[in-house]
């Protein structure tokens, strides 16, 4: 025998009979509040036909894509030489963490060193990345964060 819950389900459309507006009629017939005021509302606008998705970033962005040559593409320069002493600072933090990484792999391999070979390795590594904190600049200069600090 169907439980309580099946049954009510088989009855009306698992909608409760007091939330039921339609009482037991199809919906096709209503009227949508939420579509009636939309249609208003672009009714005033003096819009007409179905609403339809439209962004004005979207067709910037188009005009842009549009617009473009590909064969004037000019890539943008990834790698840079350091101009300052914070930048040379971090390419030698991060010499640093590439050598100690390396160092750590080979003291893991080699049998019998001594335990302080392994600590030592292991402090030059966190010392390179605590330095990366402290020679890390300003996040307002920093061209992968939008305003709002999220990475793009």
């Amino acid at each position: 025998m169907a439980n309580r819950a099946q049954r009510r389900s088989k009855s009306n459309g698992g909608m409760p009979s007091q939330y039921d507006s339609t009482q037991g009629r199809g919906r096709s017939g209503m009227i949508d509040e939420s579509q009636l005021q939309e249609r208003s509302r672009r009714l005033k606008e003096g819009k007409k036909g179905p609403w339809k998705p439209s962004s004005s970033e979207l067709e910037k962005y188009e005009e842009i894509a549009l617009d473009t040559n590909p064969d004037d593409y000019d890539p943008p320069q990834v790698l840079r030489a350091p101009h300052s002493g914070r930048q040379w600072a971090r390419l030698f933090s991060w010499i640093v963490i590439v050598v100690s990484a390396i160092s750590f792999f080979v003291v893991m391999w080699v049998p019998n060193l001594p335990m302080w070979v392994i600590i030592t390795v292991c402090a030059v590594f966190a010392c390179g990345v605590i330095s990366l904190f402290f020679t890390a600049g300003d996040s307002k200069n920093n061209p992968n964060l939008d305003q709002n600090g999220t990475a793009v």
